[in-house]
């Protein structure tokens, strides 16, 4: 593994595909302030390069991709440090939304709070048989905030709002049910879940998918017609590369 700085570890192999590690940050790969900053960092300065074609989000133990926010960092704050805290989450969660590439969260064991936020903010969410998520913040006083707006358009009012009001847990089951997650791995093949996908993506032209993430982003936040109309420019501009003549051509010379 190679390590982007103390918390940051990434192993990439030759089709483009990078997995991108918390690491040094205890059993549950909890996001205290040194963590979520370095991955933060890792995750920015992989987003400038073009020749990733996907990054699978993992935590370095098997017991969580993200256990959750440092309570005990938490506990010690007061209105501005707070503010500062959750605004450095924030930027984490940000820059997996914003990352170029699909990003693919890997969710072993247990998932809340924080790390369900930035397993939200991912474009694909595969969790192994056994994993549970919640939100428990209230229990410890404090809100949902930042990336829990993202649960209310993943798996409705209702649901995101007995996830962040009651702070129970559910399980994979449940889970996939509501919508939350994509896929739930059969015992011991959450890897090859991951892998099933990651393939399907390599089968499509990068520069499209790109295209088609950026345009996901934008579709959450604009209305119906603004964003019909943005797609018009942006599927002119993919005739700019020679993803559309190379891949047209393939499919419509294929054996038949």
């Amino acid at each position: 593994m190679e390590m982007l700085n103390n918390h940051c570890g990434i192993t990439r192999d030759a089709r483009g595909v990078v997995h991108v590690a918390i690491c040094n940050a205890g059993p549950l790969n909890i996001l205290g302030s040194p963590v979520t900053e370095a991955v933060r960092e890792g995750l920015q300065k992989l987003a400038t390069d073009r020749s990733i074609r996907a990054v699978v989000l993992r935590g370095q133990s098997e017991k969580s991709m993200i256990g959750g926010a440092d309570i005990k960092e938490m506990a010690k704050l007061d209105q501005k440090s707070a503010e500062a805290f959750i605004s450095r989450l924030r930027d984490l969660c940000e820059a997996v939304r914003q990352f170029p590439a699909p990003v693919i969260a890997r969710m072993p064991g247990w998932c809340l709070g924080g790390g369900l936020e930035v397993a939200a903010a991912c474009d694909f969410r595969i969790a192994a048989h056994d994993a549970h998520f919640g939100m428990p913040e209230v229990r410890v006083g404090i809100p949902s905030v930042i990336h829990a707006a993202l649960l209310p358009r993943l798996i409705g009012w209702a649901r995101a709002r007995w996830l962040v009001m009651t702070a129970e847990n559910i399980d994979a089951a449940t889970a996939l049910a509501w919508g939350l997650i994509d896929k739930v791995a059969s015992p011991n093949g959450l890897d090859a879940e991951i892998e099933h996908l990651v393939k399907a993506l390599l089968e499509c032209g990068p520069e499209a998918l790109r295209s088609q993430k950026a345009l996901l982003r934008q579709w959450e936040e604009l209305p119906l017609t603004e964003s019909v109309n943005l797609s018009v420019k942006v599927f002119g501009e993919s005739f700019l590369t020679d993803e559309p003549t190379r891949l047209m051509g393939a499919f419509v010379n294929r054996k038949r």
